[in-house]
Protein backbone atom coordinates (compact mmCIF):
# COMPACT_ATOMS: atom_id res chain seq x y z
CA UNK A 1 0.00 0.00 0.00
CA UNK A 2 1.47 3.29 -0.99
CA UNK A 3 2.19 6.29 1.70
CA UNK A 4 -0.58 8.44 -0.04
CA UNK A 5 -3.37 5.40 0.12
CA UNK A 6 -1.99 4.50 4.19
CA UNK A 7 -3.32 7.85 4.68
CA UNK A 8 -6.04 8.36 2.85
CA UNK A 9 -7.48 5.21 4.89
CA UNK A 10 -6.18 6.81 8.19
CA UNK A 11 -7.96 9.58 7.84
CA UNK A 12 -11.07 8.13 6.66
CA UNK A 13 -10.99 5.89 9.55
CA UNK A 14 -10.80 9.20 12.11
CA UNK A 15 -13.44 10.25 10.45
CA UNK A 16 -15.62 7.18 10.69
CA UNK A 17 -14.55 6.72 14.33
CA UNK A 18 -15.94 10.35 15.17
CA UNK A 19 -19.32 10.22 13.67
CA UNK A 20 -19.80 13.71 14.26
CA UNK A 21 -17.64 16.45 14.71
CA UNK A 22 -19.15 16.99 18.17
CA UNK A 23 -17.69 13.25 19.59
CA UNK A 24 -14.75 12.97 20.87
CA UNK A 25 -11.92 10.89 18.90
CA UNK A 26 -10.95 7.76 21.22
CA UNK A 27 -8.59 5.08 19.47
CA UNK A 28 -6.39 2.10 20.31
CA UNK A 29 -3.43 0.75 18.67
CA UNK A 30 -2.77 -2.43 19.18
CA UNK A 31 -0.39 -3.17 15.80
CA UNK A 32 1.41 -0.72 13.11
CA UNK A 33 -1.59 -0.06 10.80
CA UNK A 34 -3.55 0.67 13.93
CA UNK A 35 -0.76 3.03 14.95
CA UNK A 36 -0.48 4.65 11.56
CA UNK A 37 -3.99 5.80 11.97
CA UNK A 38 -2.97 7.28 15.50
CA UNK A 39 -0.54 8.85 13.94
CA UNK A 40 -2.67 10.47 10.94
CA UNK A 41 -4.91 12.15 13.87
CA UNK A 42 -2.24 13.84 15.85
CA UNK A 43 0.04 15.06 12.77
CA UNK A 44 0.80 18.43 13.72
CA UNK A 45 0.01 17.81 17.47
CA UNK A 46 1.63 20.55 19.65
CA UNK A 47 2.93 19.96 23.00
CA UNK A 48 5.97 20.75 25.17
CA UNK A 49 8.62 18.55 27.13
CA UNK A 50 6.66 18.82 30.43
CA UNK A 51 3.76 17.33 28.73
CA UNK A 52 5.90 14.01 28.51
CA UNK A 53 5.48 12.05 31.44
CA UNK A 54 6.83 8.46 32.01
CA UNK A 55 5.86 6.05 34.90
CA UNK A 56 9.35 3.97 34.99
CA UNK A 57 7.34 1.76 38.20
CA UNK A 58 3.97 1.58 36.22
CA UNK A 59 5.78 1.23 32.64
CA UNK A 60 3.33 3.73 31.35
CA UNK A 61 3.93 6.97 29.04
CA UNK A 62 1.22 9.60 28.69
CA UNK A 63 1.41 12.34 26.32
CA UNK A 64 -1.02 15.34 26.40
CA UNK A 65 -1.03 17.79 23.68
CA UNK A 66 -2.96 19.94 21.50
CA UNK A 67 -4.10 18.46 18.34
CA UNK A 68 -5.28 19.72 15.12
CA UNK A 69 -8.73 18.23 14.16
CA UNK A 70 -8.34 17.26 10.87
CA UNK A 71 -11.57 15.19 10.36
CA UNK A 72 -13.67 18.55 11.57
CA UNK A 73 -10.75 20.66 10.26
CA UNK A 74 -10.31 24.35 11.71
CA UNK A 75 -9.96 23.31 15.44
CA UNK A 76 -7.62 21.96 17.81
CA UNK A 77 -8.70 20.13 20.94
CA UNK A 78 -6.53 18.78 24.59
CA UNK A 79 -6.15 15.17 23.72
CA UNK A 80 -3.56 12.47 25.54
CA UNK A 81 -1.80 9.57 23.99
CA UNK A 82 -0.54 6.84 26.49
CA UNK A 83 1.48 3.70 25.76
CA UNK A 84 1.34 0.87 28.17
CA UNK A 85 4.00 -1.75 28.73
CA UNK A 86 6.60 0.70 28.32
CA UNK A 87 10.33 -0.86 28.75
CA UNK A 88 12.22 1.95 28.14
CA UNK A 89 11.98 5.91 26.57
CA UNK A 90 14.72 7.51 25.06
CA UNK A 91 15.18 11.08 23.16
CA UNK A 92 17.22 12.40 20.63
CA UNK A 93 17.38 16.33 19.97
CA UNK A 94 14.37 17.27 22.31
CA UNK A 95 14.64 20.94 23.89
CA UNK A 96 15.47 20.08 27.09
CA UNK A 97 13.49 23.43 28.28
CA UNK A 98 10.37 22.03 30.15
CA UNK A 99 8.32 24.51 27.80
CA UNK A 100 9.99 24.76 24.44
CA UNK A 101 7.11 24.04 21.73
CA UNK A 102 7.04 21.15 20.11
CA UNK A 103 5.52 19.51 16.69
CA UNK A 104 4.72 16.18 16.37
CA UNK A 105 5.03 15.09 12.79
CA UNK A 106 4.54 11.02 12.78
CA UNK A 107 4.49 8.06 14.88
CA UNK A 108 6.17 5.12 13.36
CA UNK A 109 6.28 1.11 14.43
CA UNK A 110 8.91 -1.03 14.02
CA UNK A 111 8.51 -4.69 15.17
CA UNK A 112 11.05 -6.08 17.24
CA UNK A 113 10.68 -9.80 18.89
CA UNK A 114 6.96 -10.31 18.99
CA UNK A 115 4.77 -8.95 20.23
CA UNK A 116 7.10 -6.15 21.00
CA UNK A 117 8.77 -3.28 18.94
CA UNK A 118 9.59 0.61 19.37
CA UNK A 119 7.14 3.15 18.43
CA UNK A 120 9.17 6.32 17.27
CA UNK A 121 7.78 9.45 17.18
CA UNK A 122 9.34 12.63 15.06
CA UNK A 123 8.83 16.36 15.30
CA UNK A 124 9.94 19.37 13.39
CA UNK A 125 13.46 19.90 13.96
CA UNK A 126 14.81 16.57 13.59
CA UNK A 127 13.86 15.42 17.03
CA UNK A 128 12.46 12.20 17.84
CA UNK A 129 11.42 9.95 21.03
CA UNK A 130 11.83 6.23 21.19
CA UNK A 131 9.56 3.55 23.15
CA UNK A 132 10.25 0.79 23.58
CA UNK A 133 7.51 -1.61 24.18
CA UNK A 134 6.60 -5.48 25.42
CA UNK A 135 3.78 -5.11 23.58
CA UNK A 136 2.15 -1.91 21.38
CA UNK A 137 -0.89 -1.05 23.63
CA UNK A 138 -1.18 2.60 22.69
CA UNK A 139 -4.50 4.48 23.37
CA UNK A 140 -5.56 8.90 22.14
CA UNK A 141 -8.33 10.37 23.76
CA UNK A 142 -10.14 13.69 23.54
CA UNK A 143 -10.18 15.56 26.81
CA UNK A 144 -11.42 18.69 26.02
CA UNK A 145 -14.11 20.87 24.03
CA UNK A 146 -12.82 22.17 20.63
CA UNK A 147 -11.97 25.67 20.16
CA UNK A 148 -10.73 27.27 16.85
CA UNK A 149 -7.18 27.29 15.64
CA UNK A 150 -5.69 30.14 15.37
CA UNK A 151 -3.92 29.04 12.04
CA UNK A 152 -4.12 25.81 9.85
CA UNK A 153 -1.01 23.55 9.62
CA UNK A 154 0.27 23.74 6.18
CA UNK A 155 2.87 21.44 4.65
CA UNK A 156 5.21 22.43 1.75
CA UNK A 157 5.05 20.21 -1.01
CA UNK A 158 9.16 18.90 -1.15
CA UNK A 159 10.34 16.66 -4.35
CA UNK A 160 10.17 12.81 -2.74
CA UNK A 161 14.23 12.58 -2.77
CA UNK A 162 14.77 8.49 -3.05
CA UNK A 163 10.86 7.75 -3.28
CA UNK A 164 9.63 6.05 -5.91
CA UNK A 165 6.76 7.80 -7.59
Amino acid sequence: MTTEALEWDAQEAIRAQSGSASEPLRLLAEDGEDLAIISAALQDAILRPADIVWEKGARRLTIELSRFCWECGGTRVRAAMQFGDVLAVKSRGLPRLPDAPLELLAIHFFEGEAPGGRAILMFAGGGDLRVDVECLDAVVTDLSERWPARVAPTHLDAPSAGMEP
